[in-house]
Parts: C-alpha cells; structure tokens; sequence
C-alpha cells in the first residue's frame, strides 16, 4: 500500500514536471515576438526604474514628485520602440533636461515682464505658453524633440522656486539613469535575442534525415548545409527497415570506420545483394555530404513500420537530433500519414520537395503570415542557407484593406534580429499568385506547416503547402516542435 502511494506521488511529479517544461516552452515562444518581448520588457522595466528613481528620490527632501510624470513617460517611449525615432539616450536625456530648462526660463521671463497669479499650482497662461514654445524652438534645430520635454517644460514652472535648480539637476540624473539601463538593455538583450532567446538558432544543428523517396540525397544535401551553419552541426542519415534480422544484418555491415566493416569477406557475400548496394549507397551518400559540405555524417538503421513515423522519432531521440528533414511526400493532393505523424512529434520537422537537381539554396524566399516562433525559424532556416553571399527575401501578403504600414513594421521586426542582408515585401494579392509570379526567381520557398491553425479553418482554406502544384522551384515545410 505504502509502495503504491509512493509510486503515485512519483508519478504525480512527473506530471507536473512536464506540464512545467511545456508551459515555460510555450512561454518561451510567447516571448519570441518582439511586439510581446518589447511590452513584457516595457511591464518590467518601467516599474522598476520609476520604483528605483523614487526610492532615491525620497532620500533627498528637497526633491518634487513633479519629477516622475515625464520621467515615466520617457522611459515608456524608450522600451515601447526600442529602435523608433524617440528612443535615442541621448534625445531621452537631452530632451527632457532642455525641457526643464526652457520651462525655468520661461517662468523667470514671466515673472520680470508678465503678471504671474500667486497661490500653488498655478501659472500665468501666457508663460505657459512660451514654455511649450521655447522647448519646440530649441530642441527642432537641436534635433532631440522628445514628447516628455513638453511636459517637463510645463511642471518645471510648478516647482518652487528653492527647488528648482535640484529638480533640474534631479532630471538629468534621472533620465541619465534610465538611459544607461536602457542601452545596456537595448544592445545586450534585444539586440541579440536572436541568439539570446530564440531556440531556433541556437539548435537544429543535429540533424536526422530518413532515406525514403526518389531523391533523398538532395535532402540530406539541405540538411548538411543547416547543420553546417553551426560549429556542432552533424548530419544522421536514418534507414528503416520493417525486418529486424535484416536490420541487425545492415547494421553489422555499418558498424566501424567507413569502409572497414567489421564483418568479414564471407559474411558480407552472404547477404543479398540489394542490402549490399542498399548499404553502399548509404555509404557514398554519407561520404558525398561529408566532402562537399565538410559536416560529420553517420548512418543508423533503425527496424519498423516504413509508413509509421514512430521509428524515425524514436531514431532521433537516440541519435540526440533535435531537427528531421524529410523528403516530401504526397497522397491524394495533401502530406501522406507518415509526414503528418512527424508533425505530431516532439522535434522539430522540415519536409522538403525538390523540384529539381539543387544541391545549393542561395536565393530563399520566406513568406510569412505574422511573426512567430514558426516564423523565426523558417528565417534562421533562410539565412542558414543563403550564407553571407546569398539572398533571402520575407515576404506577407495584404488585402487590398489591410494596413501595409502595419505589416512593414512587423516584417522589420521579424528580420531585424538576423545578421546579413534580408530584403522585405509586402504584396497585397493572395499567397498563391504571388508565390506563382516570384518563386522563379528564387531556388527555395520556405513555408510554415500551418499547425496552429483550427480545424474548420484548415477546411475552408487548406494550408498553403497543400497548393503549391503550380511552384516549379524547391520548397520546404517547416514546423516546431510541440
């Protein structure tokens, strides 16, 4: 009885422990978006900075809450866009000192020449005035215009006059503090959450390839030069075979260095001749990959169902693959079942359907629906391939209503983390005549899987994959684990 509760406590952490480690890789991928990134930053960083400038804030008597409105509002401006017009250090802190300034000059000026109202809180409108103008005259030339000056301009000219100097003081310091946590931010993280954040470049540097189809060495060609890209990478090339006597036999004739089997002459004219060539042919494609892509490759031949993609899952688990690049395949117009089951795995999947004898993938096109971690990596995908003398261009496609100012935006965001030259378009016509008018001109098309999408929505429009017959040009299919 003891022994039986034990194990269902144990059992019950388990659980727990893999509802954790999805949750935190769905969290993960949440905050892959730079637009969910910038505003999860915003949420915590504003807070802070403002918590932290007002802590020091109070330990100096002499210092107004005054000082905080501009100051939060600044520093939202700065994480909100972190690479938009009003988010240099330089302009946030410049800005909001030049402000504060004008606003003291302008209040001086009003009470030598204007009548200024006694009493708290309250300023002649005519020095008000002059405020906002001089904080526009100064900072237009200066070309550090901030929204914030304004405000800091009108509070500046509340302040009483003994406290005036250390809040134009208290200002500089301020800003000055929230820039440089900024910038520390801006350049050490977001500029890098490529490589920061983003798993897909960081992995899917061990690759699984299963040799099925007509052309699976050109397959494994795409794999090796993913897998090349990174110091780590490796390629594995996977043989199924549905007799486990036969599988032992194919892998005796494997085992060692290649081409020193470890078997002998007797041994190996025993077989049949079609295991032997089926192994030779393994043996030169390994050694194709390994010579014109100069990536490690080895050969594991795994037993099972050929149509079941149980074997090819369980093959790259032992093999410590965390990516499979698998020949297209096709029944009936849609993925047969044994692609689909990949899908359905936990590694990550790239079918890819040659459409002709390519072995090199310099020109790639990526068209995307909306930024995500599906989009991420099909861009790392992208820029993996095309290599520094490549090109790679990303693509969405608009309605003739739809806001192309705002699919620009999330295009830049989407590219911005990647290194190398990465050409972005927006056209406002639907997927496939587009794909039709520019896939010629590039050697791949990298596709999402569409796996987040709902039933019915798959039933009314099929994923694109599923209507490319007319795309002559190589095409690959992309999907994250899940």
């Amino acid at each position: 009885m003891r022994e039986r509760v034990v194990e269902r406590l144990r059992a019950v952490a388990r659980r727990a422990r893999r509802i954790e480690r999805r949750e935190l890789r769905e969290f993960r991928r949440w905050a892959e978006t730079t637009d969910h990134l910038v505003h999860l930053s915003m949420l915590v960083f504003v807070p802070l900075l403002i918590g932290l400038v007002t802590a020091l804030a109070n330990a100096v008597e002499t210092l107004t809450f005054l000082l905080f409105p501009p100051l939060a509002s600044g520093t939202y401006t700065l994480f909100v866009d972190p690479r938009g017009k009003y988010s240099e250090p330089v302009r946030f802190v410049a800005g909001l000192t030049i402000g504060a300034m004008c606003g003291l000059g302008a209040l001086r000026i009003s009470q030598w020449l204007l009548w200024s109202p006694p009493g708290q809180f309250q300023v002649a409108a005519a020095a008000a005035a002059l405020a906002v103008f001089a904080t526009g005259v100064v900072t237009w030339p200066l070309n550090i215009e901030e929204p914030s000056a304004y405000s800091t301009a009108l509070l500046t000219m509340l302040v009483e006059p003994s406290t005036q100097v250390p809040y134009l003081l208290s200002i500089f310091c301020a800003s000055g503090l929230v820039a440089v946590v900024f910038v520390v931010w801006r350049d050490r993280f977001y500029d890098r959450r490529a490589t920061v954040l983003y798993e897909s470049t960081t992995g899917d540097d061990h690759v699984l390839v299963p040799m099925r189809g007509e052309v699976p060495g050109r397959t494994a060609m795409l794999a090796a030069r993913l897998a090349g890209a990174h110091e780590a990478g490796k390629v594995v090339l996977l043989d199924v075979v549905d007799d486990a006597e036969v599988a032992e036999r194919e892998r005796a004739l494997l085992a060692g260095p290649r081409g020193n089997r470890q078997v002998t002459q007797a041994e190996f004219d025993d077989v049949s001749e079609t295991l032997r060539e089926q192994v030779t042919r393994l043996e030169q494609r390994a050694a194709r990959v390994e010579t014109q892509v100069g990536v490690p490759c080895q050969v594991v031949v795994a037993s099972g169902d050929e149509a079941d993609a149980t074997a090819t899952l369980r093959a790259a688990e032992a093999a410590n693959c965390d990516l499979v690049v698998a020949p297209y395949e096709s029944r009936h117009g849609a993925l047969t079942p044994y692609l689909r089951q990949l899908f359905r795995g936990d590694v990550d999947v790239l079918v890819h359907r040659s459409g002709g004898e390519r072995t090199r993938w310099k020109r790639v096109l990526v068209p995307v629906r909306r930024a995500s971690d599906v989009a991420h990596n099909m861009v790392d995908f992208a820029t993996r391939l095309a290599a520094e003398t490549g090109q790679v261009a990303v693509a969405t496609c608009i309605g003739e209503r739809a806001d192309r100012r705002r699919a620009e935006s999330m295009l830049a965001d989407l590219v911005e983390p990647f290194e190398g030259p990465i050409e972005t378009r927006v056209a406002r016509t639907d997927i496939q005549s587009f794909l039709g008018e520019a896939s010629p001109q590039y050697d791949l098309v990298v596709i999402g899987a569409s796996q987040d999408r709902s039933a019915a929505s798959r039933l009314v429009s099929p994923p694109t994959f599923e209507r490319l017959e007319r795309v002559e040009t190589d095409v690959a299919i992309v999907d994250r684990r899940g």
